[in-house]
């Protein structure tokens, strides 16, 4: 894996595409990369983690400090690195630490049950345009 964050997400939920089209105009620096938990990349992160079990919505995967692992993050966790990794004013949604992790996950686990009724659009993951491909693994 290259030394990139990767933002998974479920490619077959059109809430969750659109969400990437949001979080790469976000993205300042341009170093986020992007898999789709359906896609080649995604079902090996899968593969490698158990935590991961069952996770079908989003999960934040980055190298971990000496590079010979990676760490992964799910539920209100990877949204909280999500916006921590984006800057303000998208970090302000880290103030949710002060809610209890089990409160925050049960929230998140709602919405995720939910976010296909919100999708926004098409229940296919979009192309990305010709600048963003590299992004995409």
């Amino acid at each position: 894996m290259d030394r990139a964050p990767v933002l998974l997400f479920d490619g077959s939920c059109g809430f969750c595409s659109r969400l990437v089209q949001v979080v790469l105009r976000a993205d300042r620096g341009g170093s986020l990369c992007f898999a789709s938990l359906q896609g080649d990349f995604g079902r090996a992160v899968l593969a490698r983690h158990r935590e991961l079990e069952g996770v079908d919505s989003m999960a934040w995967v980055e190298p971990s400090p000496g590079g010979a692992t990676e760490h992964v993050l799910i539920r209100s966790e990877a949204v909280m690195r999500l916006a921590r990794y984006l800057g303000f004013p998208w970090r302000l949604l880290t103030l949710a630490r002060l809610v209890p992790a089990s409160g925050r996950d049960r929230l998140y686990d709602w919405f995720a049950r939910h976010r296909h009724r919100w999708s926004m659009g098409a229940a296919t993951c979009s192309l990305p345009l010709a600048e963003h491909r590299g992004r995409f693994r």
